[in-house]
């Protein structure tokens, strides 16, 4: 279990889009550890700045940084998965704050979730699951069918996921950045109209 943080709460920012400058609170719950600004940055950078119309699943949303950034960016559609009691009341009361009426929140384990989700449903789907839980290889396994053609699912973790493990679940790697101890890889469904782009 993580140390209880001393001092002020400490917070997020979303840097881009509508809501560009909202700060999001980070509780102190285990396993939490928001995706670093410079992260997020470098992750929109790749994606471009506008994401109008993307339908994008935040798997482990936690403060939901990825998931608001998203939708502060134009997504139509963002569903956020979180089964932590505080962290779920939290993330409701940013939406009903932001009036962000195209983000739905839903109280689930996150690998059940996308298990029985249909496929080819998203544009994006964000894994960022805490990196001590061992959930990196069983959520790379759910989400790979979620993406539709040529869409894209981000990983952050512990390390550079590597690139037999990802096509053997049907991914291809086309990006990756560090940051400390956070490895970002921007992945890419692999199928035949994505494999000749």
């Amino acid at each position: 279990m993580l140390a209880a943080r001393r001092g002020p709460a400490h917070e997020v920012r979303i840097i881009g889009g509508q809501w560009k400058r909202t700060k999001l609170a980070v509780l102190d719950r285990p396993g939490l550890r928001p995706t670093p600004d410079r992260v997020r940055e470098t992750l929109f950078n790749w994606l471009g700045q506008d994401l109008s119309g993307w339908r994008c699943l935040d798997a482990f949303a936690g403060t939901g940084a990825l998931g608001f950034e998203a939708a502060s960016r134009g997504a139509s559609e963002v569903v956020m998965l979180e089964r932590d009691p505080a962290l779920l009341r939290q993330l409701r009361d940013v939406r009903e704050r932001l009036k962000a009426q195209q983000v739905r929140i839903e109280g689930a384990d996150a690998l059940a979730w996308m298990a029985r989700c249909e496929a080819v449903r998203f544009e994006l789907v964000f894994l960022d699951p805490p990196f001590d839980a061992g959930l990196f290889e069983a959520a790379l396994a759910a989400a790979a069918h979620l993406p539709v053609a040529g869409g894209f699912v981000y990983l952050e973790a512990n390390v550079e996921w590597p690139s037999d493990s990802l096509e053997a679940v049907g991914l291809r790697p086309v990006r990756h950045t560090r940051a400390g101890a956070v490895h970002a890889q921007l992945l890419l469904r692999r199928d035949r109209l994505s494999d000749e782009r």
